[in-house]
């Protein structure tokens, strides 16, 4: 009843807000940056003598950048002798707010080498203590502005930059303060620890001296009533008899608002902070999927790498995922998905042995999966599945949180739907109402979360465990500081989940141990009601796609091939291994599916062409040696699993007064189309010129823009059509005493149009939708 009527809650809102200004207690201003737009770091740049005078100087509250800019800002600092010896020294490096994820971003360099990133949620760098010498250190950033979040003529706001001294005791009870208020905004009125916690906030705040001026006085008070918060907290009551298992995660979309050269940027920003954070947080564990980055950072940082290799050796970092990037799962061929597989976890071995993969398939916003994905998960020596995308569809929702996922062929895979919810959008206070918002990935580790995963599981009568991705995502940037701060108060809080920090596969094998055998099965696809026109926008990305898939898969046939029958041919390993893993790159579910900005697309096509010459010259290297050692003048090759009896081209021309024995040949501009033969599925045939015979008739040349898909002859129809109606194109093809002709009806009325019947020189005769028949015979 007192904190209704002294209304205790809302003060220490009020209160909350001032102590939180007041955990720098001594601040000194750096001098302005001078700023360039720069699209590639030059080394000379990290010379603190290089001369930038000309560059653009930026003073505190200066506005500058804006939309998709690299950039580059370079300065200089010392720590001051004032600063306490004993407490933590950093930068505060407030660049902007572009208004959407972690947006301007820039990795920092300290006297020449990388360190940092800070962004719109990391603004704070931690000084190592070898900085605190008294001595002028260079610091230079280089970042990129981002293409979203930008109105016409938006510019950045670089706020006050800064050498800080960090007051670690007001720090910790900002994020206790923090972490009480927002569970007892969350908990129903009848809840016993509501009220506890008002209690303990309600003593602590009336321990600290907020007397105005704020100064030591207020310093010196803190760590009683930081004492008496925590105290306070203990005896508001137990925890949920739940654990929530948090595993750090960035999720970093390979392109989609930005190309992949931005994407290289990103994963050394995002994955420099996660081992900054690692070093100030011992229970902080990491979870990473998508090898493909961690090839980008091998080779463009890789001293970066090295240090990654440690964490996984010491079991903090997780890699995870299972395929080279988080694939499409819909548009993407059977030999690519599993390609996938192939690339990934064989990447994850050799680079941090066999046992580092958590063997899970991680595929967060995937958009939708085919119902043979359970076969090829279990192939590929995996045994989980994570995602939450099929919980934003529109209209069915999953009636599952935790499940088996039963493929076609009857494979069962442990399954789990993230249940941690979105945090509100720009929203300091979540309220109860958002404790059932759609899940998310990209998880604020704190109370609102911890208790909302707790409060949208389905299956609370049998599972006891629950799992949250945190961290900033889809644009990277991954935990930050305040995130870590909440977990070490979050571990037995009062009224909600038991938080600990570790790996993903920790919360799969307790789910399996525990609940697997109580957990429903869901035997279908899983579709997704949202995101459908993904299957059809950017169809001429789409079937580069497709031929490059046919290109690759006909050039590993035949080098195949060319080695089985000559032991001296090198198999091409190293090339079909770049290859694919371009392809695979590709199948990103947002670069296949159509989702990305314009310039992914202009870079897509680059990379389908130069994929398509590679195939085509191992391809041209193995058909040489195949012929070498089959004879023949010719070859024939059908590299599919099938008989075939369809056209081939040939980009050459038969000799004059020669012929391929057995095959039927008509030349066409660019070469000879050849048909006749029926081949067996994976068979190689040569064939040898002859001589043409006296009762042959040499084939005639046809225009280009006639290619189809049987052979043509001389005949000529005669066509006298009424209604408008007109055959916009027709070929025909004889075999014996049968003749069919293949046409394309154009009329204005949008008739549709059959075949009935066709003779060799005897009528033709279709039909319309109008029920109306044409009838013509050949010319004489």
């Amino acid at each position: 009843m007192k904190h209704t009527i002294r209304l205790t809650q809302q003060k220490i809102g009020r209160y909350q807000k001032i102590v939180e200004t007041l955990v720098y207690r001594q601040l000194q201003q750096l001098a302005p940056f001078r700023y360039k737009e720069m699209r590639e770091l030059d080394a000379q740049l990290l010379d603190a003598q290089f001369d930038d005078s000309a560059w653009t100087s930026l003073p505190p509250h200066s506005y500058w950048g804006g939309a998709n800019i690299n950039f580059v800002m370079r300065g200089s600092f010392t720590v001051s002798e004032n600063f306490a010896a004993d407490a933590p020294v950093a930068l505060h490096l407030p660049l902007g707010d572009a208004g959407q994820f972690s947006h301007p971003e820039a990795l920092v360099y300290l006297d020449g080498q990388p360190y940092a990133a800070v962004d719109r949620h990391h603004q704070e760098v931690l000084l190592p203590p070898e900085l605190r010498d008294g001595r002028s250190h260079h610091i230079l950033l280089w970042g990129w502005t981002s293409t979203v979040g930008y109105e016409a003529g938006k510019q950045l706001m670089l706020r006050e930059c800064a050498v800080v001294q960090i007051d670690s005791p007001t720090r910790d009870f900002v994020v206790g303060s923090r972490t009480a208020l927002e569970t007892v905004e969350l908990l129903d009125e009848a809840h016993p620890a509501k009220m506890r916690l008002l209690n303990a906030l309600d003593a602590a705040y009336k321990l600290l001296d907020l007397r105005e001026p704020f100064g030591d006085a207020f310093y010196d008070s803190v760590p009683e009533a930081l004492a008496a918060l925590r105290e306070g907290i203990a005896d508001a009551g137990a925890a949920l008899d739940v654990d929530l298992i948090a595993a750090g995660h960035a999720h970093i979309d390979v392109a989609w608002l930005w190309p992949l050269a931005e994407t290289r940027r990103k994963a050394g920003r995002t994955f420099t902070n996660v081992l900054r954070l690692m070093e100030q947080f011992p229970d902080y564990h990491f979870t990473q999927s998508q090898p493909q980055l961690y090839d980008y950072v091998r080779q463009d940082y890789p001293e970066l790498f090295e240090a990654m290799k440690a964490r996984v050796a010491d079991g903090r970092w997780e890699p995870i995922g299972g395929m080279w990037v988080e694939a499409d799962c819909n548009i993407t061929g059977p030999e690519s998905l599993a390609r996938q597989f192939l690339l990934g976890r064989t990447f994850f071995r050799e680079h941090f042995g066999d046992a580092a993969e958590s063997p899970l398939l991680w595929l967060p916003d995937v958009f939708g999966y085919a119902w043979s994905l359970p076969q090829l998960i279990k192939l590929a020596g995996l045994d989980y599945f994570f995602t939450i995308k099929i919980g934003w569809n529109q209209v069915n929702k999953m009636p599952y949180d935790s499940f088996w996922w039963q493929g076609i062929d009857g494979t069962q895979v442990l399954t789990h739907f993230s249940t941690t919810p979105e945090t509100p959008w720009r929203s300091e206070k979540p309220g109860p109402q958002d404790l059932l918002n759609s899940a998310t990935y990209n998880a604020q580790l704190r109370a609102f979360t911890a208790l909302g995963s707790w409060s949208k599981l389905q299956h609370k009568e049998s599972q006891n465990v629950l799992l949250m991705s945190y961290g900033y995502g889809d644009g990277g940037g991954g935990p930050t500081r305040e995130m870590n701060e909440n977990a070490q108060w979050l571990t037995d809080f009062p009224g909600l989940p038991r938080v600990q920090q570790g790996k993903v596969i920790d919360f799969f094998r307790r789910l399996e141990t525990e609940s697997g055998a109580e957990l429903p099965t869901w035997n279908n696809e899983l579709y997704l009601e949202l995101h459908r026109g993904t299957l059809t926008t950017q169809s001429r990305n789409k079937r580069a796609h497709r031929k490059t898939e046919f290109l690759l898969h006909d050039a590993e046939f035949l080098a195949a091939q060319a080695a089985l029958l000559d032991g001296t041919f090198a198999y091409p390993h190293e090339t079909l291994r770049q290859a694919w893993q371009r392809q695979c790159l590709q199948q990103f579910h947002d670069i296949i599916p159509g989702s990305s900005i314009h310039q992914v697309y202009e870079d897509s096509a680059r990379d389908y062409a130069e994929i398509g010459e590679m195939a085509t010259a191992v391809s041209q290297t193995a058909l040489q040696v195949i012929q070498q050692q089959s004879g023949g003048d010719l070859l024939l090759i059908n590299p599919t699993g099938f008989a075939r009896n369809d056209l081939a081209f040939w980009a050459g021309s038969l000799p004059e007064g020669k012929q391929v024995a057995g095959v039927l040949t008509q030349e066409v501009e660019g070469g000879t189309l050849l048909g006749g033969v029926e081949m067996d599925g994976l068979a190689i045939r040569p064939f040898s010129f002859t001589m043409v015979s006296h009762q042959a008739t040499k084939p005639q040349r046809l225009p280009a823009h006639r290619l189809p898909k049987l052979l043509e002859n001389a005949l000529t129809f005669a066509w006298n059509l009424t209604n408008r109606a007109t055959f916009a194109a027709f070929t025909t093809r004889c075999s014996g005493a049968k003749c069919c002709l293949l046409a394309r009806l154009a009329t204005s009325s949008r008739h549709s149009w059959t075949v009935r019947s066709i003779g060799t020189r005897g009528t033709l005769i279709f039909t319309t939708t109008t029920r109306r028949i044409w009838r013509n015979r050949p010319a004489a």
